[in-house]
């Protein structure tokens, strides 16, 4: 799936992220470590609390954690690179110091000197929401790095992405986006084998985009790239279920996961392990019988 070069090498196998379970789903657990993230912003922005989270989701099955120091809500404002840095360097460093190379670390960010200081404090990888967009410097970072990097569709900038979203074609839109994005990534030097990509649920689209893709997850699949997908809590699933808190969205999260592990997707980024875990696994034993 992935491979890596840079000084964590360790906590890496040497071909590839994927083969730590074989090809069984990655679960990459949310760690936000800002005060207005829109399902737990502030939760997790003390050190303590941050650890004590790392702590459980790793106990409840997580491959990997992702930290973010950026609040890219629908509506949010943007967070300097600096504020970035003191936000999540301390909790990398404390993470390594205690779990060692045990445990596989993202970076949510678009900016590439929050994605220097994060590999330099211990992170293994890039999550970039903005698909190498924002800061076409993090695609040479990673190129340099050898660090793996995702590269997720948005269209719009997190403050105004969902005012009027259009697509005349969802999916063939995202999967030629993407497209740009990789081939963006691949001048930059980045290895083909170290991109993964990511359709971005509910960055700048309508409930029936995002229900379009989901519909259509083998379509991304077929591009060869490994996929991450991120729908957890997400508002577009409270409006079917008649939900308003974020919290209560756990199970349709799961129900998403399982059906992504049925179309071929290999990660889920999930604020819950627990049960997206479960579902993951359940869903890859019956793929696997079939």
């Amino acid at each position: 799936m992935f491979s890596h070069s840079n000084r964590h090498a360790g906590s890496l196998p040497a071909d590839g992220i994927h083969s730590i379970h074989g090809d069984r789903p990655l679960i990459m657990g949310i760690l936000n470590v800002t005060p207005d993230s829109f399902s737990d912003g502030g939760k997790y922005s003390g050190l303590a609390a941050a650890l004590q989270q790392v702590e459980l989701m790793l106990s409840e099955g997580a491959d990997m954690i992702d930290i973010g120091g950026e609040s890219t809500r629908p509506g949010s404002e943007p967070v300097s690179a600096n504020e970035q840095i003191e936000r999540v360097v301390p909790v990398i460093k404390a993470i390594r110091q205690q779990w060692a190379d045990n445990i596989l670390i993202s970076i949510d960010t678009t900016l590439s000197a929050v994605a220097k200081a994060a590999l330099d404090a211990g992170a293994d990888m890039i999550n970039d929401v903005s698909g190498g967009r924002a800061d076409a410097a993090i695609l040479a970072l990673a190129a340099a790095t050898g660090a793996p990097i995702i590269l997720m569709h948005s269209q719009g900038e997190p403050k105004t992405m969902q005012d009027s979203p259009h697509y005349d074609n969802v999916v063939e839109d995202v999967l030629s986006a993407l497209d740009e994005s990789i081939n963006m990534a691949l001048k930059a030097g980045v290895k083909k084998e170290a991109i993964a990509i990511d359709p971005g649920i509910g960055f700048g689209k309508r409930k029936q985009d995002n229900l379009d893709l989901l519909a259509h997850l083998d379509r991304l699949v077929a591009t060869g790239f490994p996929v991450l997908l991120g729908t957890s809590r997400k508002r577009f699933m409270g409006t079917i279920c008649a939900v308003n808190e974020p919290s209560e969205l756990v199970t349709a999260t799961a129900v998403t996961t399982a059906l992504g592990v049925m179309a071929g997707v290999q990660m889920f980024r999930v604020h819950d392990v627990k049960e997206n875990r479960q579902a993951a696994d359940v869903a890859w034993a019956i793929k696997q019988s079939g």
